[in-house]
């Protein structure tokens, strides 16, 4: 079977540029397989789609997106492909936007012969020039004719000839690889061809086994893997691994296998590779066991990326209200003594309210997807507004009862574990009956998602309420060497990774400071005028260094020197990476001390700060500027002398 067999014109739309999200994209796709009569359960085929997504992005790079699902609701096998040239953000692993999508709806049960159809589609898009003239078709003809095309061209014209491996060497391949993806669909083969591609272009031959949906397919025999140098396991699913006992290899992630070959060719072809050594069990891999604390992390950083334009766009706008304020008219009323900062405050203040439920909300997504994200909003709204069933059962009685917010950790706690209660609704219902299945998604994740989330923060609700007063009293009571030492340490951390977990952690801890600061409590003010230093000098420091030890930088490097200045100046830490990135060792200490310095002069300095972001842009809104300036200039210039002094002259050629 063919990729046109499976691919028919009512089932494509080209240049769809009317989707913008990964929800529509999705939608889209699906109603084209109910739209070629693919599918008979259109909410029972999404779900399996939905399910699919949970467990990790189908957004692979290089703007390839293949969502799929193996599914009792399709009728016959098929896809549905659509463009979209602006691109949408499906959470690629690249980073970039998906433009082109491609939908495979697979039997549950029956024959797999559609399945060479599948593996040919996903080995023949790991061609770029092949992706861009898929982009550029006129006509869904047009569209495929340049598959038919490309399909003849990579495999032939027969329907049943299996995709040749890697012509082996006189003396036998040097690097074996399986690859395997949980559904089998789509990322095993895409895997198994950039392997081996990779290696015929390194001149290392390769054969990359498939453990995809239809069985093991190029496998592996006794006599290859005894000659071999090595093996890659690039799964997301557990393959077999006792004959490979006591040979070199290496287990990583489909991904890897992807985006990532030459690294794992060289690792091999290095001896870098660990012998493996069976024990028994069915090993699993690495991509499959992710560590907890990487899940937890990679939960918190989807909900501070969604949280953070709320942070900002609120922020900035309060600090505007109050830079166009007349304090004397009303101080206990300063930022809406006048109509225009009255606007501005309000407005901000709406987007700082939507902050904590954002970041609950979105944490529980990453966790459970789509039906995650109703019962973490509302978690992360509870922590937010301090309710508990204590204040309900005294309101109910006339009575009055304090009521405190629990603040950023108590909506952290609702995002986390409103996620993991529907992951636990997910995993007690998916026995249900086939034809249940649009009830779980619309009645049961929603009512039982939100009673239980209900039910768990109204009780814990006083515990953050008092864990988030404490955590206000320890800051309003900073002072002296205290003060300094957190805007040192908080400042520092915003040049260790420059945009990874310890800049993020840091900049999290002072937006959350600034949320709670009050003209009373300044001291959140001080925290994010320090974090913001931090972030800016590592850019800074290194273009001074530059200018300053000339041989000690290339001339490529001198020339970045004024753009990386500026990216500084506007508190964009990341201008530094690619120079931490060549040199770590020299770059990453000297900024780390130059942030440092500079966090610890603006807490020394009474600096404060009421917008979470802008660099040089919001210093009206600064409290002291002239003393942060200072500050950000001593902390640079420390930078840049440490970074001058450590580093050894360069070759300019």
């Amino acid at each position: 079977m063919r990729i046109v067999d499976l691919l028919k014109k009512e089932a494509i739309i080209l240049n769809a540029d009317q989707v913008k999200t990964k929800e529509e994209m999705l939608d889209t796709l699906v109603d084209l397989h109910v739209k070629a009569g693919n599918v008979e359960d259109r909410e029972g085929y999404k779900q399996g789609i939905l399910d699919r997504e949970a467990q990790g992005p189908t957004a692979i790079g290089d703007g390839i997106c293949i969502p799929h699902s193996k599914n009792a609701a399709v009728k016959t096998p098929g896809i549905a492909s659509i463009t979209v040239p602006a691109g949408v953000d499906c959470n690629a692993l690249d980073g970039g936007l998906s433009n082109l999508f491609f939908m495979i709806a697979a039997p549950a049960t029956g024959s797999d012969v559609h399945l060479e159809a599948l593996a040919r589609l996903s080995t023949i898009l790991m061609d770029g020039d092949f992706r861009q003239k898929l982009l550029s078709a006129k006509s869904p003809e047009e569209y495929l004719d340049a598959i038919d095309k490309k399909e003849t061209e990579k495999f032939g014209a027969e329907e049943t000839k299996e995709a040749p491996a890697a012509a082996p060497a006189a003396g036998g391949y040097r690097i074996l690889a399986v690859t395997a993806c949980p559904t089998g669909i789509a990322h095993t083969y895409m895997a198994a061809e950039s392997l081996e591609e990779k290696g015929k272009e390194l001149g290392y031959p390769l054969k990359a086994e498939t453990n995809g949906s239809g069985g093991a397919k190029n496998v592996l025999t006794k006599e290859e893997i005894a000659a071999c140098d090595g093996i890659i396991i690039a799964a997301d699913k557990n393959v077999e691994m006792a004959r490979f006992d006591g040979k070199p290899l290496i287990k990583t992630k489909v991904q890897d296998g992807i985006h990532k070959p030459q690294e794992l060719i060289e690792k091999i072809i290095n001896g870098e590779a660990p012998v493996y050594h069976h024990t028994g069990e069915v090993a699993a891999d690495e991509g499959e066991n992710e560590s907890f604390g990487h899940q937890l992390y990679k939960h918190l950083m989807n909900g501070v990326s969604h949280m953070l334009p709320f942070v900002i766009g609120g922020g900035i706008l309060i600090a505007l209200a109050f830079l166009f304020d007349d304090y004397s008219i009303n101080p206990a009323n300063f930022g809406k003594n006048t109509p225009l900062a009255a606007i501005l405050k309000t407005a901000g203040e709406y987007a700082f309210n939507f902050m904590l439920p954002i970041l609950a909300g979105y944490i529980a997504m990453s966790i459970a997807d789509r039906p995650g994200l109703m019962p973490g909003f509302v978690g992360g709204w509870i922590a937010a507004q301090g309710t508990s069933f204590n204040s309900i059962i005294a309101g109910v009685k006339g009575e009055e009862v304090a009521v405190v917010s629990g603040g950023f950790i108590g909506a952290l706690f609702a995002g986390f574990i409103a996620g993991y209660l529907v992951l636990a609704l997910k995993k007690a219902t998916e026995k249900m009956p086939a034809s249940m299945d649009g009830l779980r998604p619309m009645l049961i994740y929603p009512v039982g998602g939100l009673a239980l989330i209900m039910a768990v923060m109204f009780a814990i609700n006083p515990f953050f309420a008092w864990l988030n007063t404490l955590l206000a009293n320890a800051l309003g009571s900073l002072g002296g060497a205290n003060a300094i030492l957190l805007g040192a340490v908080v400042g520092g951390m915003m040049s260790i990774d420059m945009g990874g977990p310890f800049n993020k952690a840091s900049y999290v801890f002072g937006t959350a400071a600034l949320a709670t600061a009050t003209e009373s409590s300044p001291q959140g003010f001080m925290i994010m005028a320090a974090v913001m230093a931090g972030g800016m000098v590592p850019p800074i420091a290194i273009a001074i260094s530059s200018l300053v030890f000339k041989n000690k930088f290339t001339d490529n490097d001198r020339k970045a020197a004024p753009v990386n200045a500026i990216m500084g100046l506007c508190f964009i830490s990341e201008a530094a990476i690619p120079y931490a990135a060549s040199d770590p060792a020299h770059v990453i200490p000297s900024c780390v001390v130059g942030s440092a310095v500079a966090g610890a002069l603006s807490m020394m300095f009474g600096c404060t700060l009421r917008a979470p972001h802008g660099g040089l842009f919001v210093v009206p809104t600064i409290g002291n500027p002239f003393m942060y300036i200072v500050a950000l200039v001593i902390g640079s210039v420390v930078g840049a002398v440490l970074l001058g002094v450590l580093r050894k002259p360069v070759d300019q050629k």
